[in-house]
């Protein structure tokens, strides 16, 4: 990563430990409305983030990722989603609380959120250097020149070279990556508590992804940030995340630091997911999971992944929803079966 480091602007104790230096979500659960009715979307999600960390949130599509970070965003669309439940706190302060004035405070300055696809969230007629201005404008009150000259050490920060060319360009005239990295130079335009980055590095070619993955890094460390990471790509999960939670039809179903994800899984969901991954040595097989993800309101009357499971047991995993299961040394997992299955990882 190029340009000048920038200097955290928490205290260090804030920064190092604490609640006050990160995420904590408690008992998270977001409905849909839909048929005159309420259908849970996302159930029971607890996640605690910490300080200069990165948690990955892994699934497949629809699996409640995304909606998990709208709703810590407060941005949930409320004509059909809502908070029904739980807790979600900043820095020991409770965002559901919040009025919508004091929510719009807080993002931008105390969350950044870089979108999937930056070529739809930058403004086409605005240059990069004008579009990050006005961010560092509205969340810091800086003058015009000292929104420009701000916009410029972030595009430096970010790895663009020539920032007082590069920030009278227009969208469309950046690659894909090097929108990426205006993306995040807006999303760190505040220096907030927290970061969330949503599939970031989704349509990028290898080299680029792993500029993206390392640049997302050395900004976390260097700015004391918590940083969440939606993917279905665990490529990107073993390269920066310190810890994972596996979400599968809504719910948490495993959660752990990032190698015993891989070395040795305990969710047979999880299992499925790192058996699509190509082994080195062996020959290339596509190894999906049968069957698809339930709709919302459709799920198994005991655990939700049991109709594609290859361990089901009958009635145990059928009858009764099992429960996010603590194994210790940090790992739960959402499984009847945990105890007795030797599931293999990557090594394997």
């Amino acid at each position: 990563m190029t340009g000048r480091v920038l200097e955290p602007s928490l205290p260090a104790s804030e920064r190092d430990t604490g609640e006050t230096a990160a995420l904590a979500i408690d008992d998270l659960v977001v409905t849909l409305v839909g048929d005159g009715r309420r259908v849970p979307v996302v159930t029971g999600v607890d996640l605690r983030v910490p300080a200069r960390s990165t948690l990955g949130l892994v699934g497949e599509s629809a699996s409640g990722k995304s909606l998990t970070c709208l709703a810590v965003m407060r941005l949930l669309d409320r004509r059909r989603l809502s908070v029904a439940g739980g807790s979600i706190r900043l820095g020991g302060r409770e965002l559901l609380d919040l009025s919508e004035d004091e929510m719009r405070a807080v993002r931008g300055n105390e969350i950044g959120m870089i979108f999937q696809d930056p070529m739809t969230s930058l403004d086409p007629a605005f240059t990069a250097g004008q579009q990050i201005a006005s961010v560092v404008r509205r969340h810091t009150g800086a003058g015009r020149r000292g929104a420009r000259t701000r916009a410029l050490e972030l595009l430096s920060l970010v790895g663009i070279g020539d920032p007082g060319r590069r920030a009278d360009q227009y969208p469309h005239q950046f690659s894909g990556g090097m929108r990426q990295r205006i993306m995040i130079a807006m999303a760190i335009a505040g220096e907030p508590r927290l970061l969330i980055a949503d599939e970031p590095t989704t349509a990028l070619d290898a080299t680029t992804q792993a500029q993206i993955i390392e640049l997302i890094r050395d900004l976390t460390e260097t700015l004391g940030m918590a940083t969440i990471i939606t993917t279905h790509d665990l490529g990107v999960v073993a390269e920066l995340c310190d810890q994972v939670s596996v979400m599968y039809a809504g719910q948490i179903v495993e959660h752990t630091d990032t190698a015993q994800l891989f070395h040795h899984p305990r969710h047979p969901y999880t299992e499925r997911l790192l058996a699509g991954l190509p082994r080195v040595g062996r020959p290339l097989e596509l190894l999906g999971i049968t069957g698809a993800p339930p709709r919302p309101g459709y799920f198994a009357t005991g655990c939700r992944f049991a109709p594609r499971c290859t361990h089901v047991r009958d009635p145990l995993c059928t009858a009764v929803p099992p429960p996010l299961r603590e194994l210790g040394g940090g790992r739960s997992a959402r499984c009847a079966r945990v105890a007795e299955l030797a599931l293999p990882g990557v090594g394997a």
